[in-house]
């Protein structure tokens, strides 16, 4: 494990703003994404700044999806959403729901199609090659297999005239399993909005009502594990490092729903009564305003046991200023910068997760203060949202201005 050390500085400047109208000329090209739901993640977070920059940049978006709250945000970006049961994996309505995109873009006059996941990804193959226009793929995972049929089912996020990989990690498994090579093959970091996740902008009072909600005494250091109850991100072995830290003086507070599993949070607060820690984890459920969750942290943690594909929760963190840590695996590489950003344990070792708690919150303050300019330095210069959106604008950019001549000469 790294030992962090970082050297006192400030915050440079944001670079120039991309002008996302830069990359359709004047023209104004529709296109239509596709992903599964709109209820919450990375993924659908991503759809719907993607369909924002469209719309900047003079083009028309239209998501389509079986439904959800993070629908009504299209609205307010003048994009267009369209309800179908395209979150079903049924080999029949994925055939319906092909004909329906294929009648959807042609009505429309789609000139791309962006698929962000494997079941309506074939539903918009199908309906691209129809029409006989570009088809995009996102992989938002490594899609891994055990056999031939799920390798094949996977397969389609590999047929996109671009295919787009979130990560290096993902980038890397594409090219190796899958045989997409550099001409096809593009990556595209997730972006944070670091415009709204600016220390600056989080009020004392946003702050105070998370920690009256929390019931968090004043002078508890609180370690924050942000993510969804479920076994694979790790909650239980935070459990079991607040345990071996044995500091009265600190709270873990796990941040995120259950998700309908509801044995999983049951166990963990069972072993919470078992360990005697009532008064040192709380599972706090969904949070309504992260930007304040990441001010009240003083150490962000991913314990994950299985890769993430990218991690947003550790960039938002750090774009936030705080220090993290991050077990080694998946795209941490990219995300952190071991010993000056964040530490990285081994996962599942609760021992040396312990261990990093305690040298993070033993950080005399101006070490603390220059590991979190240090992040955001690191998050500013590589996972904006504003990069994200001018990289996957290029892509459509690329693949209009080779279908052009293709267009004038059915005219």
């Amino acid at each position: 494990m790294s030992v962090l050390a970082a050297a006192p500085g400030t915050l440079s400047p944001d670079p120039a703003p991309v002008n996302p109208a830069d990359h359709f000329g004047g023209g104004r090209p529709v296109v239509m994404q596709v992903i599964p739901s709109l209820v919450t993640g990375g993924a659908e977070r991503g759809c719907v700044d993607i369909a924002a920059a469209v719309q900047r940049a003079g083009g028309r978006a239209i998501v389509v999806s079986s439904g959800g709250p993070m629908a009504r945000e299209l609205e307010r970006y003048g994009a267009r959403h369209v309800t179908l049961p395209v979150d079903s994996k049924s080999p029949l309505v994925i055939r319906r729901n092909a004909k329906r995109l294929a009648a959807l873009a042609k009505a429309e006059g789609v000139d791309i199609i962006h698929a962000r996941s494997r079941a309506p990804a074939w539903s918009c193959l199908w309906a691209a090659e129809a029409l006989g226009i570009p088809f995009v793929t996102t992989f938002h995972a490594p899609y891994n297999f055990k056999n031939g049929l799920k390798r094949w089912y996977n397969s389609v996020m590999s047929r996109g005239d671009r295919v787009i990989a979130v990560s290096r990690y993902v980038y890397d498994h594409v090219a190796a399993n899958y045989g997409v090579g550099p001409d096809r093959l593009r990556l595209v970091h997730r972006g944070v909005d670091v415009d709204l996740l600016t220390p600056e902008k989080v009020t004392q009072g946003r702050m105070a009502a998370l920690v009256r909600e929390w019931r968090i005494p004043e002078h508890q250091r609180i370690v924050m594990l942000p993510g969804r109850l479920t076994r694979w991100k790790g909650q239980g072995v935070l459990i079991e490092a607040i345990s071996k830290l044995g500091r009265k003086d600190v709270r873990a507070v796990l941040v995120g729903g259950d998700q309908g599993r509801s044995d999983y949070r049951a166990e963990l607060e069972g072993r919470i009564r078992a360990l005697g820690l009532e008064g040192q984890v709380t599972i706090a459920g969904h949070c309504n305003d992260m930007a304040a969750a990441y001010m009240l942290a003083d150490v962000v943690v991913s314990a994950s046991t299985e890769p993430e594909a990218f991690g947003r929760i550790i960039v938002e963190a750090q774009a936030m200023g705080r220090p993290v840590i991050v077990t080694d695996l998946g795209a941490v590489r990219e995300t952190v910068v071991a010993g000056e950003t964040g530490l990285v344990v081994p996962p599942g070792d609760a021992g040396a997760l312990a261990d990093a708690i305690r040298e993070v919150l033993d950080l005399d303050p101006l070490t603390r203060k220059a590991v979190g300019l240090d992040g955001m330095r690191h998050v500013r210069a590589h996972f904006t949202k504003e990069g994200m959106c001018a990289a996957t604008l290029g892509i459509y950019a690329e693949l209009l201005a080779a279908r052009a001549p293709v267009a004038r000469g059915r005219r």
